[in-house]
């Protein structure tokens, strides 16, 4: 599940070829890093794919879209240069900032600075225009 933030970069660039790269360190205990290769694609709120994936989140006004990857590639590394880190606790800010933003204003952020990546591709939202 993927919520509204300042980019989009995952569905601009699954968009342009489906290729997706997820990655996960180990920030404590013995070093790894994981790595899923595969295809991945976004699924937009008011579609099929929606209805069928959707429940399997805890979905919030600032759902953005779900990021679906079937991967069929996973490596892992050593993790040896990954530094050790603890973990202290969720942020609520993003619940905050949104909750103040509103649908209107949700809407109005998304459509600002959600329809191109950085580089300037278009992201699925843009096409659903």
């Amino acid at each position: 599940m993927d919520l509204i933030s300042s980019g989009n970069e995952t569905s601009a660039h699954t968009l342009e070829n489906g290729r997706i790269t997820i990655m996960f360190c180990s920030l404590e205990g013995t070093p790894n890093i994981l790595r899923l290769y595969g295809k991945g694609l976004a699924v937009l709120p008011d579609t099929p794919e929606w209805d069928k994936y959707s429940p399997d989140f805890k979905l919030y006004p600032s759902t953005r879209q779900l990021i679906i990857a079937d991967i069929d590639l996973v490596q892992t590394s050593c993790g040896f240069g990954v530094p050790l880190y603890s973990y202290e606790g969720e942020r609520d800010i993003h619940f905050e900032w949104a909750e103040k933003k509103g649908a209107d204003g949700l809407h109005e952020y998304v459509q600002q600075n959600n329809l191109k990546s950085l580089d300037g591709l278009a992201t699925d939202i843009s096409k659903k225009k």
